[in-house]
């Protein structure tokens, strides 16, 4: 901590005048006119929410397409179709639900710590967060002014030590229920895509077949709009990875089915 103070408090020239500081009504001015949007990257509701339509959708049509390889009744498909959208998605929230309960719990207990920290040595912590503003290409003596100024009060120095250390942000840790009922929902609505067909009296794996492919490619699609890849790329890719997924499954169920039966 004492090479640390030292660098920090080392006098560094400048070059830069009053004049040339801008104001902050002229900074403020200029980030509101420049303001522009990024895509959510931390995942949200997006991801569950994805992610479960596309499981709900795959696995749900491989399983029935194992089922109906079997050569199995109308009754039996319609059934395992049930089962099989229901217990995805409750497997599927429960375990959104503890794996972002989870994180979230540890986040708070680093939280904690940061804070703990803060309170016992505010004097080493001042110097640890000037320290990355140094290392970052701010002088030494500004950087220690800003992390003066930005820790004066502490709840702010909390979110501006967890923001800088831990890469998080206290005021947006994701919801565990969102991320659950996200997965629930979106499973199964993705899940009762092929099995819809037969509750409305389809005795063929046709037209579960086309509502897959179609969903398939439109799970595809959307994912394209939160990534750099065309709205195609994403559609096809996931298209043949279902399908893909769906036709060893058959296979399997009709072999099998050959030999139990």
């Amino acid at each position: 901590m004492t090479s640390t103070a030292a660098r920090i408090d080392a006098p560094v020239p400048s070059s830069a005048t009053p004049s040339d500081v801008p104001s902050a009504e002229s900074i403020a001015a200029t980030a509101e006119a420049y303001a522009h949007t990024h895509r959510d990257v931390s995942g949200g509701w997006l991801r569950p929410a994805v992610f479960g339509a596309m499981d709900g959708l795959v696995s749900n049509f491989a399983l029935m397409a194992g089922v109906v390889g079997g050569d199995v009744g109308h009754q039996a498909i319609v059934l395992t179709g049930l089962a099989g959208l229901a217990a995805g998605a409750f497997s599927m929230a429960a375990g959104e639900y503890t794996s972002v309960a989870s994180q979230r719990e540890l986040v708070q207990a680093e939280l904690e710590i940061e804070r703990l920290e803060l309170r016992r040595n505010p004097g080493e912590e001042l110097a640890e967060l000037a320290q990355l503003y140094v290392e970052r290409g701010v002088e030494p003596r500004l950087a220690f002014e800003v992390a003066q100024q930005l820790t004066a009060d502490p709840e702010r120095a909390l979110e501006v030590h967890a923001r800088e250390e831990l890469g998080i942000d206290p005021e947006d840790l994701p919801s565990p229920l969102l991320a659950a009922v996200s997965s629930f929902a979106a499973f199964s609505i993705g899940a009762l895509l092929p099995l819809l067909p037969y509750l409305l009296g389809a005795t063929s794996l046709l037209p579960a077949l086309g509502l897959a492919v179609v969903g398939l490619f439109g799970c595809g699609a959307v994912v394209s709009k939160v990534t750099a890849r065309s709205w195609w790329f994403s559609g096809l890719r996931q298209l043949a990875l279902g399908t893909a997924a769906a036709g060893i499954t058959f296979a399997l169920g009709h072999l099998i089915g050959a030999h139990i039966g």
